[in-house]
């Protein structure tokens, strides 16, 4: 008897950033736009089921799309309705996600302005291919 192996490989192909701060999303995503001069506006809250015993997880989520490069940006809140989008970073309020090609001077740029927010604790690129539930961030 033959057996064959599928092997799946998630598709990791975006830019991650964890930010730590106090304000609520709508705030959060004002100051980023008044800063890096974008346009954030919310869209649906990302739903997320854990386990088939338990019920939806919805996480804010906000959505700006440079039309030009088709480079696409999300706004995540790790705090969901019941539990941690990424439990692994429970001190990370947001995350920037960052979808198709940005170069390392616009991911330099993206950080420092970020980080000149006076209420943006932190803001740091993470490598999703390290995190224990990078699964949760493909939708």
């Amino acid at each position: 008897m033959n057996k064959t192996i599928l092997k799946f490989e998630l598709d990791l192909d975006f830019v991650l950033i964890a930010i730590t701060t106090q304000l609520r999303d709508y705030m959060l995503c004002y100051k980023i736009n008044k800063q890096l001069g974008t346009d954030f506006t919310k869209i649906n809250d990302l739903e997320m089921l854990f386990s088939t015993d338990e019920e939806l997880f919805y996480f804010s989520r906000y959505f700006y799309m440079i039309p030009e490069s088709e480079t696409e940006f999300y706004v995540l809140a790790n705090k969901g309705t019941e539990g941690f989008l990424v439990p692994e970073m429970k001190q990370v309020d947001f995350f920037l996600l960052i979808r198709n090609y940005i170069d390392k001077d616009e991911l330099r740029d993206i950080l420092s302005g970020l980080n000149r927010i006076s209420e943006v604790l932190v803001a740091a690129e993470v490598d999703p291919r390290k995190l224990k539930s990078k699964e949760n961030l493909i939708f």
